[in-house]
């Protein structure tokens, strides 16, 4: 008889976001008059940039035509698509990344789930705690996590880092050695970033240890302040402990049309080993890649007229998010993020628990946020909003939150 991964089976729960989506629903269907305002899910609301559209249509003819019309893309994506994103993303930043350290895919979801697979399952991981729940779950498939404690809410083989108040939600360097290290600046859930000096002491930390260091910068776009680095390889020696992860969904609005990159820097390696080749054999075998129109548009983000419209859609997200923070702050609440992050991290009041603030917010206010517990066990007594509504509805989400006293 056939056998399945029972790594799944350790899993406690659904996804996190399943389980808000069935409560919501349940809500919803008990109370079909409620104006239910969602500022949960970090999904963006502002249609597609003109310049975006534009090349859209244009690249959907282009495939109508024997001449113009476009098969599978190359194994690391179109030289168009990964020259424009070496020129701006990097070498507009004093850095040099190649572009065949470039790999195209259809978002940094999709990445930081799979790059496991080029590592072995015995590498022991290290994450911030609340985290990104994809980080944890996607190893705990793959069999490196151990075993789940309900008491403690943790993996037995995983070294959480917390970012509590006190270290201002910025994770310490761990005194139990890990061999992946999973960073997220900006970061999701709590909105903090992370200084240059502080993200090298990480990169000499990691080049010490002999670590590797997952970076996720899907926020990158966000950032306001000027000692906030990036992209990773703004410090010395990245480039041989550190693989990026990259999105468009949350810089240019493409959480529907799907795309993103990770990079592989071919200093990294294992050995003799490049971690470069092996996700590139990876990349080959179990990715067909990001359709041609996809990328051409993901191209259009980097235009004069791109590079305007998404900065304008930006600054209309963090300006809801200048909303709640100011918002939340008149109303009493304790409150961080939303300066160089489209996410607000509160602490919820009367101490009361993460699910116990999300009932009272949907009941009451008829608002969904995301309970903190949910990122990580340090996540309990806080709640996350996004920036990512209208700012209408944000505006009123916040003063039906104010008049809750």
């Amino acid at each position: 008889m056939f056998k399945i991964n029972e790594n799944y089976l350790k899993l406690p729960g659904s996804y996190l976001f399943s389980t808000i989506g069935k409560k919501v629903k349940t809500f919803t269907e008990a109370n079909p008059d409620k104006k239910i305002i969602r500022l949960g899910i970090g999904d963006v609301t502002l249609p597609l940039a003109p310049a975006v559209i534009e090349a859209l249509h244009k690249a959907t003819e282009e495939m109508a035509a024997k001449e113009t019309f476009k098969g599978y893309a190359p194994d690391l994506g179109y030289e168009f698509l990964r020259s424009a994103i070496a020129k701006n993303d990097y070498k507009a930043r004093g850095v040099d990344i190649a572009i065949d350290e470039i790999f195209i895919s259809d978002g940094a979801k999709s990445d930081s789930g799979n790059i496991g697979d080029i590592f072995d399952v015995n590498n022991k991981i290290a994450v911030c705690d609340p985290v990104y729940p994809v980080y944890v779950d996607t190893n705990v498939m793959a069999g490196r996590c151990g075993d789940y404690d309900f008491a403690t809410e943790r993996w037995s083989n995983v070294i959480y880092m917390p970012c509590t108040e006190e270290n201002n939600f910025v994770p310490e360097l761990p005194k139990e050695t890990p061999d992946i290290i999973y960073l997220c600046f900006p970061n999701n859930p709590t909105g903090s970033a992370i200084t240059k000096p502080e993200l090298q002491k990480w990169v000499d930390y990691a080049l010490e240890k002999g670590a590797v260091i997952i970076y996720d910068a899907a926020y990158e776009a966000y950032i306001s302040e000027e000692n906030v680095p990036h992209t990773i390889y703004e410090c010395e020696g990245a480039k041989r402990c550190a693989i990026e992860l990259r999105s468009f969904s949350k810089n240019a609005g493409f959480t529907g049309t799907r795309l993103g990159f990770t990079v592989i820097p071919k200093e990294l390696k294992s050995g003799d080993v490049m971690l470069n080749s092996l996700w590139a054999r990876r990349h080959g075998t179990k990715f067909n890649g990001a359709p041609y129109i996809t990328q051409r548009a993901g191209e259009a983000v980097y235009s004069e007229a791109g590079k305007k419209q998404t900065r304008e859609q930006i600054a209309y997200y963090m300006n809801n998010a200048k909303v709640i923070t100011e918002g939340l702050t008149a109303a009493g609440y304790s409150v961080s993020g939303g300066v160089n992050a489209p996410y607000i991290w509160l602490k919820t009041p009367d101490e009361m628990t993460s699910w116990e603030f999300f009932d009272y917010l949907l009941e009451k206010a008829n608002v969904v946020g995301t309970p903190g517990s949910g990122f990580g066990p340090s996540g309990e007594g806080y709640f996350r909003l996004t920036a990512f509504g209208s700012y209408e509805s944000t505006l009123e989400a916040i003063e039906r939150i104010k008049r809750l006293g």
